[in-house]
């Protein structure tokens, strides 16, 4: 690039964006000056154009360090058609194809390369970056998926630990660090281990105000999920599952609902994971059933909804997942159904983990902070952002908001139900104090002659379904401790003491069963006329053959968003394609022709 051409010229001529979002412009000049950053901006946010402009305006080429080695050549792939020059270097390469990589290099012929940080760290590759450094040929280091180096965290890489030797060694080089998603514990985390003291950070919102947030009490997960993906059919989407068998058995029960799925967790074949997850990212309307093996960093637009068929394990995690839908600003949804077996699952996860006691206490705070998500009578949005230290308005997306719940004054029945935990011993699931508390002389509670305890029939006012909404909400409150040690027991916490003596008010939602909420998306989309959406739909028509042709994902061509504007605007020539959203210069040259032949096709 020229001496004067600006970071929005390259912005416009090459990417075809009109504007800046939020603090790209600030963030981009920054690191092209030279600066350290680390940088939060939400999935979708924008975060890539924070490194990758810097690098066409930086002489030499950038290292971006990527954990997501199967994504490395996707990325590439959509960069080339923007007529950037970039590759990657990774394990999937013979000798042959790395050594010709490296020759393009030093020569000057790439404006980025991917690396995975274990092949970065390698004698072979420092030697070379050495090589460009001493040449002025190393532009800045992208260390994307920056959470990564969090030991604590859900996708920690050891090898993230060994990147602040990149300071060290090249300390004339710029850095900037990204990630979608870190809690203030885990944004320390990443300054100290990745030596970025000095760095500036830039902290966007959290919000995405494209994604309607929905959690329901389960209560048969699979009909649930069903009833959910009712209107969606044909929509791309993951469902996250706790365990393997749950993703396997998940995804061949939505094969044989007519809803094309695939498993993927860390148990199958690397080449069976691999080849699943390229079937997602370049074929339409599949559904990816995973672990939390699967996800990070996926950069297909078009995810319209993810569904938790399990609780996660924090708000940060939950976060993460759910953002991987609607990275293209279109409706998306966040759908999860949970119960107090999923807690109890996840407290034993972390008794069984080898951390120590205060990572202990700080994991089990952030899953108490889940549970007051999903229990909370107020916004999805306002607690969901509450975490992140964001203040927010109810945002009328969520299903609190469309269909608020009834709250009512739960003091005395929390009180029978703390009683009935406490008399029992506090060795007793929810399954056995209902019973306790519903008067129901099983054979268990006359074995244990429980039907003999003040507390036995107390509880006759509420149904089965009311009392394990009042443990649930009484856990996510912080009032009860489930104890996998003793196969989930329930057990009072020290604050459950001022609730049994009065001293403490405790109001609660009463319970609902809500039905699916109407797909906001689908192949017509409603605010397309349609003569519109006729156009639009041959538009993705092109765009599918134009991609199987070309071996990439669908939205390396054009993302949905494009073909709509260009369904709506319908342009004419050459020049109003360039005032198309994501119609940049190299674009235009490759498909501009035959877009303007499918418009007045339509015409």
């Amino acid at each position: 690039m020229s001496t004067a051409t600006s970071a929005l010229d390259i912005l416009r001529d090459v990417f075809g964006y009109p504007a800046f979002r939020g603090a790209q412009a600030e963030i981009i000049q920054h690191i092209q000056i030279g600066g350290d950053a680390l940088v939060l901006m939400p999935t979708g946010g924008g975060k890539s154009l924070c490194f990758q402009i810097p690098a066409l305006l930086r002489p030499g080429c950038a290292v971006v360090v990527s954990p997501l080695i199967a994504l490395m050549q996707d990325q590439v792939d959509a960069l080339t058609q923007l007529g950037v020059r970039a590759a990657c270097l990774n394990s999937t390469l013979d000798w042959r194809e790395a050594q010709a990589i490296e020759q393009k290099l030093f020569s000057g012929e790439l404006d980025l390369v991917y690396i995975a940080p274990e092949r970065l760290l390698i004698d072979r590759t420092l030697s070379m970056i050495d090589a460009l450094y001493e040449a002025n040929k190393l532009a800045l280091f992208a260390i994307d998926e920056a959470h990564c180096v969090s030991q604590w965290g859900h996708d920690f890489r050891p090898e993230y630990l060994q990147l602040c030797a990149l300071h060290e060694r090249y300390p004339k080089v710029p850095r900037i660090a990204l990630t979608a998603t870190a809690d203030t514990a885990t944004r320390n985390e990443i300054l100290a281990r990745l030596g970025l003291g000095a760095a500036r950070v830039f902290l966007s919102s959290f919000d995405r105000p494209n994604i309607r947030y929905t959690v329901v009490e389960k209560d048969n997960a699979k009909k649930q999920l069903l009833g959910f993906l009712a209107n969606r059919r044909g929509h791309a989407g993951i469902v996250y599952c706790l365990s393997r068998k749950k993703v396997e058995e998940t995804a061949e029960w939505l094969s044989a609902q007519n809803y094309p799925a695939l498993p993927y967790h860390a148990g199958l074949p690397a080449a069976t994971r691999a080849a699943n997850q390229r079937r997602f990212l370049r074929e339409e309307g599949l559904i990816m059933c995973a672990t939390i093996a699967f996800g990070m960093g996926i950069d297909k637009p078009d995810v319209r909804f993810v569904a938790h068929l399990d609780l996660p394990k924090s708000i940060e995690a939950y976060y993460q997942e759910t953002g991987r839908a609607g990275r293209d600003g279109e409706p998306a949804e966040a759908w999860m159904s949970y119960g107090m077996q999923d807690v109890a699952l996840q407290h034993a996860r972390i008794a069984e983990s080898g951390a120590d006691e205060g990572q202990k206490i700080l994991e089990s705070q952030r899953l108490t902070a889940l549970l007051a998500y999903c229990e909370a009578p107020r916004c999805r949005r306002q607690v969901l952002l509450d975490y992140f230290g964001e203040t927010h308005a109810p945002c009328g997306n969520c299903d609190v908001c469309l269909d608020p719940p009834e709250l009512w004054d739960g003091t005395l029945a929390a009180q029978k139900a703390l009683s009935a935990i406490f008399r029992t011993g506090m060795r007793f699931g929810v399954s056995h104090l209902t019973d306790v508390l519903r008067g129901k002389a099983t054979e268990k509670i006359q074995q244990w002659q429980h039907d003999k305890l003040p507390t036995f029939g107390v509880g006759n006012d509420l149904d089965e379904h009311a009392w394990k909404s009042v443990f649930r909400q009484l856990a996510a409150a912080g009032l009860v401790h489930v104890d996998m040690a003793e196969h989930g027991a329930l057990q009072l916490t020290d604050a459950a003491r001022k609730v049994l003596k009065g001293e403490r008010r405790v109001e609660l939602r009463r319970p609902v069963k809500r039905k699916a909420a109407p797909a906001k998306t689908s192949a017509v989309y409603s605010d397309l006329s349609t003569e519109d959406n006729e156009l639009f739909q041959l538009l993705r028509r092109w765009r599918s053959d134009t991609a199987k042709e070309q071996a990439v994902p669908a939205y390396v061509i054009l993302h949905d968003k494009t073909l709509r504007e260009l369904a709506e605007v319908r342009p004419v020539s050459h020049g109003l394609l360039a005032s198309i959203t994501g119609m940049g210069s190299a674009k235009i040259e490759h498909y501009g022709e035959e877009l303007l032949a499918l418009i007045r096709e339509a015409a």
